[in-house]
């Protein structure tokens, strides 16, 4: 059972928790394909690995405070964001909130990263890969 209203009860990814504004680096050389609000991910960075063709990484419950964007080339090690507040506002029909009813960072009732690897659009476990 999902501890957060409107979220699924399936998890891909692990999540790593990490405070507000702790730094997110690229797993490996690549290009941003998404840099958006992304539901569930809340506010979400996706890295398509250039070395491995196949394969993305999600990073989700970002800071709203972008500092890449799509179709950026991006360097293993490089900062890409930073991980994001419980709760963000501004987002129209955001149906995730908290036992307050104040609106979170997609699904999540707390500050952390949401890590997925993806192969061949698949959800794997990241630990298999990084």
């Amino acid at each position: 059972t999902s501890p957060t209203a409107g979220a699924s009860s399936y998890h891909s990814g692990i999540d790593i928790p990490a405070s507000n504004n702790t730094n997110i680096y690229a797993i490996e050389d690549g290009i941003i394909t998404f840099a958006s609000w992304g539901a569930g991910g809340g506010y979400t960075i996706v890295l398509q690995l250039t070395n491995y063709p196949d394969i993305s990484a999600s990073y989700c419950h970002l800071s709203p405070k972008f500092i890449v964007k799509r179709n950026q080339e991006v360097k293993k090690g490089e900062l890409i964001g930073y991980v994001g507040p419980k709760n963000v506002y501004g987002i129209n029909n955001n149906p995730y909130k908290d036992s307050n009813g104040n609106p979170t960072n997609g699904a999540t009732t707390g500050c952390h990263l949401h890590f997925t690897i993806k192969e061949k659009g698949v959800a794997v476990n990241p630990l298999d890969y990084f």
